[in-house]
């Protein structure tokens, strides 16, 4: 069975039942938001029960629309939050990004400013890797980009994507080695995105993003996962009560390779490493449980089927 991303949008009235409906063909609501009279869920379903939901969802009011970048999590990563750096491309970025699906977290790093003094700290090094892909925003001159690159990404592992003031040419020749995307065209601006033209930048970010993404799960499925992330954040919803009293809006962050659990590391790692999946086979046999570089959260790493010889 091959699930799919997508967002369903309708109304309030009876979505219960489109909440059933997904969980019953083998599906999982990844979030839920609420707005006014407006549900939205963003889910991975099974790709030939698409139309089927869209068929019951239809007099509800409902609509089912691919979200390419549901259950991962991105970093948007700029030199400062500061007026300096013009935040107002780092907001647009994260949110727009954020629209299809994905969870982004913003780093401002502490000392990303200056081409002398440029450099990134181990923290920030650690809790960008936590996450499935990095899209770095920098500036708009050529040479800034080139002498501070190298060492804002020194000791990154996941995914990059580099957005920039030059144009897309131009930063493929002054990156060396390359990455793994690039956007040009997408500098600093001391103004919120509204023209057509700067709204067609932010797509062209997602697109370039979802290639990247696409890529990286054609080569996680070569040696798939023991257990669906997805199906991991059930397990644990349903066996650690206190994870419903978190008052974040994703409590549970699905990633391509994991989650992040917002509980105390402390508190909750041996609890969830014990809880039974199937069979006596237990949380951690399946997946690593480590603390967090973001505040005192779990990540929890599912290992592939090389290392398990299990698939759940």
């Amino acid at each position: 069975m091959t699930h799919v991303p997508v967002t369903y949008k309708g109304g309030i009235y009876r979505h219960d039942e489109i909440i059933d409906l997904i969980e019953d063909l083998g599906g999982y609501i990844i979030q839920k938001h609420v707005i006014a009279q407006e549900v939205v869920l963003q889910a991975l379903v099974p790709r030939e029960d698409i139309e089927l939901i869209r068929k019951i969802g239809k007099p509800l009011t409902g609509d089912v629309t691919p979200s390419p970048l549901v259950g991962t999590e991105i970093a948007v990563v700029t030199p400062s939050l500061e007026i300096h750096h013009l935040p107002h491309a780092s907001c647009d970025v994260a949110e727009y990004i954020r629209r299809f699906g994905a969870k982004t977290n913003m780093v401002g790093l502490a000392r990303g400013f200056g081409k002398r003094i440029a450099q990134l700290n181990d923290e920030e090094r650690d809790v960008i890797n936590e996450h499935d892909l990095a899209v770095y925003l920098l500036g708009d001159f050529e040479a800034c980009i080139e002498r501070k690159f190298p060492v804002l990404r020194r000791g990154i592992e996941v995914p990059i994507v580099l957005c920039g003031g030059p144009p897309t040419d131009a930063l493929k020749k002054i990156v060396d080695p390359p990455v793994d995307g690039y956007v040009g065209g997408v500098g600093r601006f001391m103004h919120r995105t509204k023209e057509s033209e700067e709204i067609g930048k932010l797509e062209e970010v997602v697109a370039e993003v979802t290639r990247v993404l696409d890529q990286r799960r054609e080569d996680l499925a070569r040696d798939p996962l023991s257990i669906s992330p997805a199906r991991f954040m059930d397990i644990i919803a349903e066996n650690v009560e206190e994870i419903h009293e978190v008052l974040s809006p994703t409590p549970i962050t699905v990633q391509m390779q994991g989650l992040r659990v917002k509980l105390p590391y402390d508190t909750f790692a041996p609890v969830i490493r014990k809880i039974v999946v199937d069979e006596g086979i237990t949380i951690g046999d399946l997946a690593t449980v480590s603390p967090s570089r973001m505040r005192d959260y779990i990540l929890v790493r599912i290992k592939p089927f090389s290392e398990t010889n299990i698939v759940l």
